[in-house]
């Protein structure tokens, strides 16, 4: 192309792109005459987006996994200001396979999307111009709109379906209620009052109980869980892990241990003895509670009559576990708790198949977290050990390598006589991590 040449070129494309090493540019005659909507201009949609869309753009991080929905995945490498004629640009800086680069307008930023996988998986890099983009979408979409057809009609079916419909609250139900020892937050009421509203109708519940950790979840579960018990059924609490079946049972016991509900556990730290005497309880109706991991999902756990399913993380679940827990709501009310809400689980939800109820306000006198960055320095560390053990309260220490542990735990016991420490690290087998953890849970341990 010579030298400061410009051409006009009829074609269908939503928007230009500038490559700097070659001194080219193409634009868009929406972008120079700003006829992108006959409502809204092109200059006032990109100031709505760009609000927005800034604060995302300030939370990645060189390196991070971006999607742009037309070029597929690339590597964000920051940001960039291009000359553009007489005017100056910002540009988002993409890097695709075979090191191409491409420069998006901030203005455009809504066509990007940060990447979202499982920790520590990379993903490959998508081909500028090549078509491999273009059929993952198309592929994509052909699954989804599969899965949603089931998805919608196993919700419609259980919408048509009579389920359990619950008594009304009970005065046990107030006074345990009344009995935690915290104030509820707005949040709280009014999760806890769309709950029972769903359990005392005839149509199986289906609801998404989304908040951050400490935002008062488990508390909303143990009372619908002694909802359901109080109107004579049974409750499933199913768990990803051993840890938090163990923390949930802890729970769930100290917040009935008043009342006649019957709490128990089934985790791979009960012997297969007090198993089979759980699981023979259970099928007489002498449990009213349940909480456990995949166990739950086993062939002989079976119930005298399950009113409530209540799934923590289900994202954690793999497909197979998911299956059997499909089958065992079929007409059961069920409630899901959650922090990171899977896409599918929150589309359904925000598309009415599923109801949600969200917990965002934190509770009432939570102080922030303080965090200081400060050299090693010994004494500081017995100091903050000895102030936590002092106020009753446990301590987690984080290395960035095993080899230190060992050091670590031995400079704790030395330096703070009170402190009862334990070891875990990704290389210890799964049973010792969980034996140890429990014992922190437990606080037969007091700084890990």
């Amino acid at each position: 192309m010579l030298k400061q040449e410009v051409r006009l070129v009829q074609a269908s494309l939503s928007g230009g792109f500038i490559l700097p090493d070659d001194k080219f540019a193409l634009f868009t005659e929406h972008e120079i005459f700003g006829r992108r909507s006959p409502l809204v201009s092109r200059r006032e949609k990109a100031k709505k987006f760009v609000g927005l869309l800034r604060r995302d753009l300030n939370s990645l991080r060189k390196g991070d996994y971006v999607v742009h929905e037309e070029y597929g995945i690339g590597r964000f490498l920051g940001m960039e200001k291009l000359k553009i004629v007489d005017s100056t640009q910002e540009c988002v800086k993409i890097e695709y396979a075979e090191g191409d680069m491409l420069y998006v307008n901030v203005d455009y930023v809504g066509k990007l999307q940060r990447y979202a996988s499982e920790d520590g998986f990379n993903p490959k890099l998508s081909k500028l111009g090549g078509a491999e983009w273009q059929l993952m979408k198309t592929r994509a979409k052909g699954k989804l709109k599969d899965i949603a057809k089931d998805l919608i009609k196993l919700y419609a079916d259980r919408k048509k379906s009579k389920g359990v419909s619950f008594q009304k609250d009970s005065i046990w139900q107030h006074e345990l209620e009344a009995s935690f020892v915290y104030e509820d937050t707005p949040d709280q009421v009014r999760a806890t009052s769309e709950i029972k509203a769903d359990m005392e109708s005839e149509n199986p519940m289906d609801r998404l109980l989304c908040g951050d950790v400490g935002f008062g979840k488990t508390e909303v579960a143990v009372r619908a869980a002694f909802k359901a018990v109080m109107s004579g059924k049974q409750v499933a609490v199913l768990v990803p892990t051993t840890i938090l079946a163990e923390q949930h049972h802890n729970t769930f016991r100290d917040r009935l241990s008043e009342y006649a509900a019957k709490v128990e556990v089934l985790s791979r730290f009960r012997k297969k003895s007090e198993q089979k005497q759980i699981l023979e309880r259970l099928e007489k109706g002498e449990v009213d509670i349940i909480i456990g991991t995949h166990r739950l999902l086993s062939g002989d756990a079976k119930f005298h009559d399950l009113g409530l399913l209540i799934v923590d993380e289900e994202h954690r679940f793999g497909v197979e576990a998911k299956e059997k827990i499909r089958q065992l709501r079929a007409n059961v009310d069920t409630l899901y708790m959650t922090a990171t809400p899977i896409p599918r689980t929150l589309y359904m939800s925000l598309s009415s198949a599923m109801d949600i109820s969200i917990l965002q306000t934190p509770p009432a006198n939570r102080l922030p977290i303080d965090t200081y960055i400060v050299s090693f320095d010994g004494k500081l560390l017995q100091s903050v050990i000895e102030r936590e053990l002092g106020r009753g309260g446990q301590v987690y220490i984080v290395s960035d390598t095993v080899k230190d542990l060992a050091k670590l735990a031995d400079f704790v016991h030395r330096r703070v006589p009170a402190a009862k420490a334990g070891i875990i690290h990704g290389k210890m087998r799964a049973p010792e991590i969980e034996r140890t953890m429990i014992h922190f849970l437990e606080k037969k341990l007091n700084v890990l």
